[in-house]
This record gives structure tokens, sequence and C-alpha cells, in this order.
């Protein structure tokens, strides 16, 4: 379809819509969420085949002056805390689904860096990680627990001496997004090559799968919280260097409410990875193959859900409720 003919099948929707959003017309909040479904819609057409057109602009800016203003005027009787992770997040993460893709692709170069500089030079793990560091695990590896610095310490010392690291590091990645992304990208790439070396070095030592069945079952939630948390730095950065139609001030603000969400998200999964890392990780040498497995998996496949899946099954079926 061509896009005049869009805009002019569209048009008469798109007015309305505005105007209830304006207050200048009266419309049931149920009636005025269908609409904004059938926006949504219309906003990902638009981006699909015209994605360059001021239309996109328009109906992006549309679409998120109407979601705020939806969910704070529709009758619920959820608690805020459910409504936040229900229904706020999804949108955001289905809105702002470029700056994941962005995330995604910043974290698997930065460990593909880390899994190549480790393989073709000897001095970069000790370079990224310490003298020390490697000298502790070698002298591990030499008595059958590649993972004994995880037993180091009291299980609720480390559970909150870890999660605190793990929530300054998440932080970081999402306030570093004011210096334009720039920041952010730092922090992922520093964390994604550290990992790619220190993975890479178990295996030139012979015990990945020893490092992987202990290390992954809290690094499943642990590293996908910081890939979130990134774009969370990454939507920041985007509302500094591409403020659109709003003014830089308006566009920072909005970014900088987007990304708060989105970071505070992952605090759940945050906590739940240093709990693990504390209590569980810690029993991974002695515990069979298949519990290591079914933790790892059920864990990486619940934060997946999450961001990945139910957002647009929820868009979908919101669709489907409103046609």
């Amino acid at each position: 379809m061509r896009e005049v003919a869009f805009i002019k099948r569209n048009k008469d929707k798109w007015l309305a819509f505005e105007q209830a959003i304006l207050g200048k017309i009266k419309k049931n909040p149920d009636d005025l969420a269908g609409l904004y479904i059938q926006l949504v819609n219309d906003l990902s057409f638009a981006q699909t085949y015209y994605p360059k057109s001021k239309t996109v602009i328009y109906l992006n800016h549309l679409a998120a002056t109407a979601f705020q203003q939806i969910y704070k005027t529709k009758r619920t009787d959820k608690n805020q805390l459910v409504t936040f992770f229900k229904v706020e997040v999804p949108y955001l993460m289905k809105q702002h689904s470029v700056y994941l893709k962005y995330a995604f692709a910043l974290f698997f170069i930065a460990v593909s860096l880390g899994v190549l500089s480790a393989s073709y030079d000897e001095s970069f793990v000790r370079l990224i990680l310490g003298d020390d560091y490697v000298d502790m695990t070698l002298a591990n590896i030499k008595t059958g627990d590649p993972v004994a610095v995880y037993k180091s310490g009291s299980n609720w010392g480390s559970f909150i001496g870890i999660t605190m690291n793990n929530v300054q590091v998440g932080l970081k990645c999402f306030v570093y997004g004011v210096t334009g992304g720039l920041g952010t990208v730092y922090i992922m790439l520093s964390n994604g090559i550290m990992l790619g070396s220190f993975q890479t070095f178990f295996a030139q030592e012979g015990v990945l799968w020893a490092s992987v069945r202990g290390i992954w079952i809290h690094g499943a939630m642990e590293i996908f919280a910081i890939v979130i948390e990134t774009m969370a730095g990454l939507v920041l950065g985007a509302s500094i260097l591409f403020p659109g139609t709003y003014s830089r001030l308006d566009s920072f603000k909005r970014g900088m409410r987007t990304g708060l969400k989105i970071w505070l998200s992952t605090m759940p999964f945050t906590i739940s990875a240093g709990f693990l890392e504390g209590f569980i990780t810690r029993y991974s040498n002695v515990m069979p193959n298949v519990v290591s497995v079914g933790i790892i998996l059920s864990t990486l496949a619940i934060i997946s859900w999450y961001y990945l899946i139910y957002p647009f099954r929820k868009m979908e079926f919101d669709t489907n409720i409103s046609a």
C-alpha cells in the first residue's frame, strides 16, 4: 500500500484518537484502549513500510502520549506493582524493541571479542581477569573444583554482596546512557569481553563443562538482566541524541523515565541471580547434571519469556480482544 493511501484510510481514526487524548471529545477508557491498540498496529505497519516517513514520527508521538493517560484513567482492581510488570514493562519492551536488538548485538560482539582475544593471546586472560584470580582458579582446577571461588564466604554474605555488585553494574549500564549511550556501550563491552575470555580460559584448561554447569546456574538471569539494563541505557542515550518532535529536555525526561522503568524491572531477576549464586552455585560440583542443567534452562526460560515473548503475545492478545 502506498503511504498516501495508508494515511487517507486511517486519518480520521488518528484525528479522533488525538482529540480524545487531548480531552476535546469524551471516550470510555476501554474504548480508548481499543483505539490505542489499533494505533500501535498502524505504527508497526508504518515503521515496516515507511521507516523514514513523518507518519512514523507522528504515530510514535501519539502512541507515547496516549499510553500514560490510558493506563492512568482506566479503572483497574489490580495492584500498581502488578500493573507495572504486567502492562507497563511489556509495552515499553515492545515499543523500544529495536534497542533490545542493539543490546543483544553488543553483547554477542563483546563476548566474541573476548573469545577471540583469549584464544590468540595467552596473556589476554590475565590482563582482563587479573593474575590473582587466574592463579587462584588454576589452583582450584588442580584440586578438581574449578568454581570453588563461589564457595567462599557465607551464604547470606555472598548473596548480599553479589546482589549489590550486580545492581551496581546494572545501574551503570542505565545511568551511563546520559553520555549519549557511549558509557553504556563501554560497560557492556567490558563485561562481555570479560565473559568471553573467562569461558575461553576454562575451555583451554579442559574444564568448560564444569564451569558452565556451575556459573550459568546464576549467570543465565544475571547476564540476561545486564543486556536488558544495557537496553535501558541505550533508550536513555537515544532520547538525548534523537529527540524527534520533542525538545531535547523533554525527550531526555521521557527517556529517563522509560529507561528507569526498564532498569527497575530487572531487579527481581538480579536478586534471584544473587540468591542462586549465594546459595545454590556453591553446590554445583556435587549436584547431578540434570539438576544444574534444569536450573539453567528454567531460569533462562523465565527471563526470556518475560522480555522476549510476553510483550508481543500480550500485544496480540489485546488486539484480538479489542477487535
